[in-house]
């Protein structure tokens, strides 16, 4: 699931991106790019920073640490590499990190419930 939303991510695919977090409340802190508490609200901000064709977006999720901790319930740590480019400015920012997240199955299918991310580092080249 965590694969899905990153590849639905650099593919702007904004209702793949919905729908791998739970309806309803979650928990959605990404530090400076803002904390969310309902899906729709960090859909509209993604939509508005990455749904252009100015954006380039690559974002590598790895070395997964994913606890099963019921039937219904997971947490996962994930490294994160994240690559953007403006294709007008040819402006560059990498990053690493890592995403801390909770897990929830509801009706049979595995949705996002809470996610953290901490950035370690990153490196910006202006065009």
């Amino acid at each position: 699931m965590k694969h899905r939303y990153l590849n639905a991510c650099d593919t702007k695919d904004v209702e793949v991106i919905r729908q791998c977090f739970a309806p309803g409340d979650v928990r959605i802190d990404f530090g400076p790019l803002g904390s969310f508490s309902d899906r729709d609200s960090f859909v509209d901000l993604f939509q508005r920073l990455a749904c252009n064709d100015r954006v380039i977006d690559l974002h590598h999720g790895s070395n997964p640490e994913i606890q099963l901790e019921s039937e219904n319930e997971a947490s996962a740590r994930w490294a994160l590499y994240y690559f953007n480019q403006d294709r007008e400015t040819n402006a560059t920012m990498q990053l690493g990190g890592q995403y801390r997240d909770r897990y929830r199955r509801i009706e049979g299918q595995w949705f996002i419930v809470e996610t953290e991310f901490d950035r370690f580092s990153v490196v910006e080249r202006e065009g």
